[in-house]
């Protein structure tokens, strides 16, 4: 080499050591701190840096919230511009995006990632349940990512997924994406696939990304067939109003009859105040010979609605109101179209509304009703109350007497009416008025002996009255008065405690024996053959003397606290009248005045036991001391060993007996089992539930339905199968039906049960 060649050599040597020394601190427009160090930087000019790094150690850059690594960095200070190149990360807060190459403005927070791809983080953790699976992350791509401000990305020929894992079971792909991510990803002109395989075009397809679950969009819809509606079809769509109000509008679409339209709205306004309020119109086309199943009837087309509500809302001064309502048009429809076994066996429908609250020592309440009871699909009975208003004066002391005083008073206007293809055939209606001041003298000085005795007068108007001659209802009024005493002794009570030292199951037992009996007089009411008897107040029966004895054996076990884990209660009543018998309200057979007086009411039997607090049963039964044999029987029972299994069930009987009135009817006797059972593992993944109601009169199952849901990772299903049969049941017109429902979920993207109660009426929000 030349002296004059090795000269130039150093020369060179020399001025890039003096460029590429060890970084120091940079600023850059539009950042807060200085720039972490790189291995070394070229300095072009005062303005543009290269920040040179490696694969192993590669330039960090912490610009606010920002962090970037990448293997060379060029700076543009004064115009708060980088282009990072080579195993490019960008990191901002729970985002995380990789790319080749990224073109980043620190002034405007906004730039240009290269074939880059990203994730992001939705919720803590994943919320699998029956009807969909909320994955805590999803995962997005593209050939170009702009940024567009602090959480807001449109992707070019990119797609996105919620399904984070090496291979996505779902995906989808589109020409063009907004991404918001703290709040939905919109894609257009986009394709779902499943293991990649193109499944479904969707010109446009919305996807929330919140962390409390509640976006507005579509949901997932579902697909069903139905031996009377045929193909069916749910769309739903979730409307998130605000934090405290949200509504789901849902088109239901059936292959043989027609279709429905259905508008939910919910609220929460406060803890004491909160309501639902829901519409249903079915929309039926005729249905002819051709169309019908086996067991359908033609039937012309027709239109029906039904409205479903209730309502909690607290008002100034301590008042309360409240609202119920549950209200179809057509009896035919509401049977024939809806899952729920009640919905579908019911008839009768009603809505009511009502005001309670205190001023000062008062009770206020106020309340409005109707009721209707379908004898047939088109001849109804008409009940309620257009109002009810009632005033009560809770006990008090009288002075330092052991005596209380109280009082209540009623004005109601009672609706009783018949009605036949919309016009009144009877009007039983009235307007009543009643008050009923009381004194009460309790002593409970003996833990063993209590007894409460208590005088009330009772004084009643109505508006209207029976002839005596005729029967017939008339506007002449009628006033009743009368005393009532009754006196309640409890006791002498009886208890021993057993001890078991190092028993497993409790420390110490306690047996209870607790006798009571009650008497009760009734002074003699005079005309009671002219009283409108519409209510159970207008039943009671005059110079009558009823004694109430029975015994009740309870079981208190101890092992931490004390509860009870069974009892057994046994009572029976003896009337002096015998026409006081059918009007008892303590007793299952009451009110049936087809059942003969007499002075003996049923011996009444009521068991319970709690072994633990997630298993529980109870019997009741009733014997008639003039048959000798039962009338009644009920049971139920629930076992719950954990949160993986719930199994619940009841068994209810009338006996039909010939010899004695009221239960020699054969067509009043009734003979049911129903039973449920719901399992899941204890992610609540995978689970099921099966139900059933059987007759055993008809000895066949009324309904049985059973249902199936899966979540695997970000995706899943839930499957419904169930069997209607109330054939032969008097005043259902439902006939023998099938039906299928299936719908899919994504992570993210649940759904809701159709208002005719497709999935066993579950609902799992957006």
């Amino acid at each position: 080499m030349s002296r004059l060649s090795t000269t130039l050599f150093l020369v060179v040597i020399c001025q890039w050591l003096i460029a590429a020394t060890p970084a120091r601190g940079q600023t850059v427009s539009g950042c807060g701190r200085d720039l972490l160090e790189p291995l070394r930087s070229i300095q072009h000019d005062g303005n543009h840096f290269t920040l040179i790094g490696t694969r192993e150690a590669p330039v960090k850059v912490e610009c606010d919230d920002v962090q970037l690594f990448a293997n060379n960095i060029e700076l543009y200070r004064d115009d708060g511009r980088f282009v990072a190149t080579g195993d490019v990360v960008f990191v901002s807060g729970v985002n995380r995006i990789s790319a080749e190459r990224l073109d980043f403005n620190t002034k405007t927070k906004t730039g240009t990632f290269y074939t880059a791809a990203g994730t992001t983080v939705i919720r803590e953790k994943s919320q699998p349940g029956p009807y969909g699976t909320q994955e805590p992350n999803a995962y997005f791509w593209g050939e170009e990512l702009h940024k567009l401000g602090p959480s807001k990305y449109r992707i070019v020929r990119g797609g996105f997924t919620a399904c984070v894992q090496p291979t996505p079971r779902w995906e989808i792909a589109s020409g063009s994406i907004t991404l918001n991510l703290d709040d939905y990803a919109l894609l257009r002109n986009s394709v779902f696939k499943v293991k990649g395989v193109p499944l479904l075009y969707l010109p446009i397809f919305y996807y929330p990304m919140e962390e409390d679950d509640r976006s507005t969009g579509f949901l997932m819809p579902i697909y069903g067939t139905d031996t009377i509606k045929g193909q069916v079809i749910s769309v739903p769509f979730f409307w998130a109003i605000g934090r405290s109000h949200d509504a789901t509008f849902t088109y239901d679409w059936f292959s043989k009859t027609g279709g429905g339209a259905t508008g939910e709205y919910r609220y929460v306004l406060s803890p004491g105040s909160s309501g639902n309020a829901t519409f249903n119109l079915i929309n039926e086309h005729e249905v002819t010979l051709d169309d019908a199943d086996s067991g359908q009837a033609p039937r012309p087309g027709r239109r029906s609605y039904n409205m479903v509500g209730s309502l909690v809302q607290t008002l100034p001064g301590g008042f309360r109101a409240q609202g119920n309502a549950n209200y179809f048009s057509s009896l035919e429809t509401q049977q024939t179209y809806h899952q729920d076994v009640f919905q579908a066996t019911t008839r009768s429908r009603n809505f009511d509304g009502g005001l309670t609250g205190n001023w000062k020592e008062l009770v206020i309440s106020a309340r409005a009703d109707r009721r209707d009871y379908f004898d047939t699909a088109n001849t109804l009975t008409r009940t309620g109350s257009m109002p009810r208003i009632g005033v009560s004066r809770g006990e008090r002391r009288i002075g330092t007497s052991p005596v209380y005083f109280g009082a209540l008073g009623e004005f109601v206007n009672i609706v009783r009416s018949t009605i036949s293809e919309d016009v009144e055939l009877s009007n039983q209606g009235l307007s009543r008025f009643d008050v009923s001041p009381s004194v009460r003298v309790p002593f409970t000085r003996w833990q063993f002996l209590t007894v409460n005795t208590a005088v009330a007068w009772r004084g009643t108007y109505w508006s209207e009255s029976l002839d005596p001659a005729t029967g017939n209802q008339i506007e002449s009024a009628l006033g009743r008065q009368f005393f009532d005493f009754q006196s309640r002794i409890t006791g002498p009570v009886f208890n021993r405690i057993f001890n078991t030292p190092g028993g497993g199951y409790a420390e110490k037992y306690k047996h209870v024996i607790e006798p009571t009996l009650t008497v009760q007089r009734t002074s003699a009411i005079d005309d009671y053959n002219r009283i409108v008897r519409l209510e159970s107040g207008d039943y009671i029966v005059g110079d009558t003397t009823r004694f109430t004895y029975g015994v009740a054996n309870r079981l208190y076990a101890r092992k931490n606290v004390s509860r009870e884990i069974a009892s057994l209660r046994v009572s029976q009543t003896y009337y002096t009248q015998p026409q006081a018998s059918q009007f008892d309200p303590n007793y299952q057979s009451s009110f049936d005045q087809t059942t003969k007086p007499t002075n003996f009411s049923p011996l009444a039997l009521a068991a319970r036991v709690t072994p633990t607090d997630r298993t529980s049963a109870e019997f009741r039964t009733e014997w008639d001391p003039t048959a000798h044999t039962l009338r009644t029987f009920f049971a139920s029972g629930s076992f719950q060993p954990g949160e993986w299994l719930n199994v619940s069930g009841s068994w209810s009987r009338r006996r039909y007996i010939p010899q004695l009135p009221g239960f020699d009817n054969p067509d009043s006797a009734t003979h049911a089992l129903s039973g449920s059972t719901l399992m899941r593992t204890h992610s609540n993944r995978v689970g099921g539930s099966y139900s059933f109601d059987y007759d055993f009169q008809r000895d066949f199952f009324l309904q049985q339905r059973i249902q199936g849901y899966y979540n695997a990772q970000c995706c899943g299903f839930v499957v419904e199968y169930q069997t209607v049969n109330f054939q032969g049941i008097p005043g259902v017109t439902t006939p023998q039906v099938k039906r299928f429902n299936i719908s899919f979920s994504l992570a993210g993207i649940g759904t809701f049960s159709n208002f005719l109660g497709a999935l066993a009426g579950q609902q799992q929000q957006r």
